[in-house]
């Protein structure tokens, strides 16, 4: 890591995907980040590196309890990637607007008071729903699920919050982001779990799409932000700016592993926010932090089957 990043660190959805490839990265390079963790998350993920972090159990919607901890902490760098609702199994409305519009105001509230570096917000790149371009962060956001709607809702709070306060904060926008610890429903995992034992996958129209961005990159985005002069109210997008068809995705994984399975296209049902153009447009980050990804698909893919080799039990 380069850049240094100023500490105190705190960070939400650590249990998670993305947050806990974060906070791996971070206590590898020396770091010794601050955690929000509730009493029954799952942290099978970060349970190796849990030691190396201060854990505090408490859950967002708890504002005194977070606005107490926060002032004793005084974080510099807030990484904010809680969520509920990316999954299509999570569609509890009530859920999903507790956990990314009441839990998220109540953390950025809760912060508002002390002087941080910046705060990171995590969005999503379904807030711009269906586009037949590049999705770029200036686009009218048509948000296309509940997730959606009230990630977006917390987007424009933290815009108006940073602006009318004049306060670091901003959102980056993930698009399909796969890796090591990815959830096992998902895609990716999925394919490699099938394959791996001689199975044909049950997918979608072979023509949908993803902007598929490897999780390293991810990180690697984040900590530029994080170092980088910080921007009032500004999204980024976090993708490769490349699209690729689940077909495409498929034939990758499948030369990767020597092996030659038909798949079963059309037989799992296309979910609402399928599309067949899903991609960003990556020059605004090109221009602000002089960025792009490493990974290309068959190296990222590579890595990931490594990793699922290594660690995953099938």
């Amino acid at each position: 890591m380069n850049n240094k990043i100023k500490t105190p660190i705190l960070i939400t959805g650590s249990s998670g995907f993305i947050g806990s490839n974060l906070i791996r990265t971070l206590v590898n390079s020396g770091y010794k980040p601050h955690v929000f963790l509730k009493k029954d998350s799952n942290i099978w993920r970060i349970k190796d590196i849990i030691n190396k972090a201060i854990i505090h159990k408490v859950d967002l919607l708890e504002f005194k309890k977070i606005t107490k901890i926060v002032k004793i902490i005084k974080p510099k760098t807030i990484f904010h990637l809680a969520t509920y609702g990316a999954y299509s199994y999570q569609n509890n409305r009530d859920k999903i607007k507790k956990n990314n519009l009441d839990a998220a105001i109540n953390l950025l509230d809760a912060c508002k008071s002390i002087k941080f570096h910046v705060f990171i917000n995590t969005g999503t790149n379904s807030e711009y729903g269906f586009k037949n371009k590049p999705m770029k962060e200036s686009d009218v956001i048509i948000p296309n699920s509940y997730y959606a709607v009230f990630k977006a809702s917390f987007t424009n709070y933290c815009q108006f919050i940073s602006i009318s306060k004049k306060l670091p904060i901003i959102t980056v926008r993930p698009f399909h982001v796969y890796g090591p610890y990815e959830e096992n429903t998902r895609l990716i995992p999925t394919l490699i779990k099938c394959l791996l034992m001689n199975k044909s996958p049950n997918l979608v129209d072979s023509k949908i799409s993803r902007d598929m961005i490897y999780i390293n990159d991810v990180v690697d985005l984040f900590i530029t932000i994080a170092t980088k002069k910080i921007d009032f109210g500004e999204i980024y997008n976090m993708g490769s700016g490349k699209n690729y068809t689940i077909k495409e995705i498929f034939n990758t994984v499948q030369s990767l592993l020597n092996l030659k399975i038909r798949p079963k296209w059309n037989t799992m049902k296309n979910r609402e926010w399928d599309q067949k153009i899903w991609v960003s447009d990556m020059k605004k980050v090109r221009k602000k932090y002089n960025w792009k990804a490493k990974y290309s698909l068959n190296k990222g893919l590579n890595e990931t089957i490594k990793w699922y080799r290594k660690y995953h039990s099938l």
